[in-house]
């Protein structure tokens, strides 16, 4: 299929399709723990991954809404494992490992060829962000290329629920027929987009097959480089 003409709009998923997610997070848990051994020992001696596990399901079972956000339901389980440790504290110990760990979740490496896309498309198209996770563009330094950042914190849910697409149309004040919304997720990104009838771009780095029967990507490519041309 060929480029749309009447693309005003390009939305983006952040973690994943940007930049690889997985090596980030474990920096991140890393330098969290690290804090946590410095600071709050009997955390890492007396608790394991099931027992984070079962906080973090204590917590959601009293606060839903934290599903959504993501950076105070991890503030929650701290508070809440470093009570079971017999901390008294608990908030200053929370937040000095919550930005530990974010410190760490904002060095990240680009995908090589991420910013250069983002730099053209930026000259001729609006750019947004739209993010279930907790990456500032601000803080990245990638708020030169998007005209504005969604998150599932602010919005209130979580992709591929439509509430996000629909407040980025409305921000853009523009229909879904001049968005296309680009991202690696078959489910939280091309079905979101395609819900409220935007087109899709589905980044597929690895080559891995489509595996939804009920829809497809408006386009699919591998390699970011590949946009410019084809919203042309």
């Amino acid at each position: 299929m060929s480029g749309n003409p009447s693309i005003r709009l390009i939305t983006f998923d952040l973690d994943d399709t940007l930049w690889p997610v997985a090596p980030v997070i474990v920096r991140a848990e890393h330098r969290m723990r690290d804090f946590l051994d410095s600071h709050a020992p009997e955390v890492y001696r007396r608790l394991d991954r099931d027992d984070f596990a079962r906080i973090r399901e204590e917590v959601l079972a009293k606060q839903s809404a934290l599903l959504h956000d993501i950076s105070t339901l991890r503030r929650e389980v701290l508070k809440a494992a470093l009570r079971v440790c017999g901390y008294a504290d608990v908030e200053a110990l929370a937040a000095g490992a919550f930005d530990a760990f974010l410190d760490a979740r904002h060095d990240i490496e680009y995908f090589e060829d991420a910013l250069d896309t983002l730099e053209l498309l930026s000259r001729r198209f609006t750019l947004a962000a739209l993010s279930n996770g907790n990456a500032d563009v601000a803080r990245l330094g990638l708020d030169r290329y998007f005209a504005f950042h969604l998150s599932a914190e602010r919005v209130g849910r979580r992709k591929p629920h439509p509430e996000m697409f629909e407040q980025a149309l409305q921000e853009a004040g523009i229909g879904a027929d001049a968005a296309v919304h680009v991202g690696d997720h078959a489910d939280d990104d091309i079905r979101g987009a395609h819900q409220v009838g935007m087109a899709t771009v589905w980044v597929n780095r690895s080559g891995i097959p489509w595996d939804l029967a009920d829809l497809t990507p408006t386009w699919e490519i591998r390699d970011l480089k590949e946009l410019p041309s084809l919203l042309s």
